[in-house]
């Protein structure tokens, strides 16, 4: 009776080794998939297309999340972002933007792929301070779907369905 016991025990700790890591994850990868899903659904033609005149274009949008994952999930790993985050602006059109948003998602895939939960707690330094991987963790799940939420109103508007919706409507 006792074996079959630890086991159970074991393999309950075996699948709770990074809790935190796996539900920030989780929501990460959600997200990534819906703004590469909603890059891809967006019309070539609407990439500088604006609600208003006040907001960024549509391909802005997703220009400045493809610089936010770099900038956050290089401080995740505590190191200086890459050199690729400083060519994510002003790109010419949808084949590019479409390229960057990957590269910079494929980057935070490589981060988050290290990321233990006890990496995670630990202190490192970014640029001139102390900070932990934790908090640009929470940031960027927070980050993507705040910019999912804005680019959804650009897809309605120009009759597309957003991927969220798409995928709930195939249920």
């Amino acid at each position: 009776m006792r074996l079959p016991l630890l086991l159970v025990a074991c393999a309950t700790c075996v699948l709770a080794q990074n809790p935190l890591t796996q539900a920030v994850t989780a929501g990460y990868n959600g997200a990534k998939m819906n703004l590469i899903e909603a890059a891809e659904a967006m019309p070539a033609d609407a990439y500088g297309y604006k609600l208003t005149p006040a907001q960024r274009p549509f391909g802005e949008w997703m220009e400045h999340t493809a610089m936010g994952n770099y900038g956050m999930c290089s401080a995740m790993a505590g190191t200086k972002a890459p050199e690729a985050a400083e060519h994510v602006h002003n790109l010419p059109g949808k084949k590019e933007i479409q390229a960057a948003l990957a590269a910079s998602f494929a980057y935070c895939d490589g981060v988050l792929k290290d990321m233990t939960d006890q990496k995670a707690l630990a202190e490192v330094t970014v640029g001139d301070r102390k900070a932990y991987p934790v908090g640009s963790m929470v940031r960027l799940v927070g980050f993507l779907n705040e910019h999912y939420g804005n680019v959804v109103g650009y897809l309605r508007s120009k009759g597309v369905t957003p991927p969220s919706t798409a995928r709930q409507k195939k249920k």
